[in-house]
């Protein structure tokens, strides 16, 4: 997953953005599948909200049986106290605030 940009959809309002909604999905989803929410909502243009809905990469998840599927990281366990991939974790929170950077630059 490149630390620099991250692939997204991005929905922007007919009118000056004034306020952005980054939306991270969850395990072996992607940003599809939240991105039709944008019209249910009905606030994006008279709020001026753009909403971004980035993929994680699709890499082995371990609790998976190494089945690759979109995933921040790698979840190694699953149990209360989960062991999870850091390197990977650490990365995907790098990408994301790399989107929160270019949107406050924007």
């Amino acid at each position: 997953m490149s630390l620099t940009s991250l692939p997204s959809i991005v929905s922007s309002p007919t009118g000056p953005v004034k306020k952005c909604v980054i939306w991270l999905h969850g395990l072996g989803a992607d940003g599809n599948d939240f991105a039709p929410i944008v019209n249910e909502l009905g606030i994006q243009n008279e709020l001026g909200i753009r909403f971004i809905f980035p993929h994680a990469a699709a890499i082995p998840v371990s609790i998976n049986g190494g089945m690759s599927m979109p995933a921040w990281y790698d979840i190694l366990d699953i149990n209360f106290d989960r062991k999870v991939d850091e390197e990977q974790l650490l990365a995907s929170a790098e990408a994301t605030q790399a989107l929160i950077d270019r949107e406050i630059d924007r």
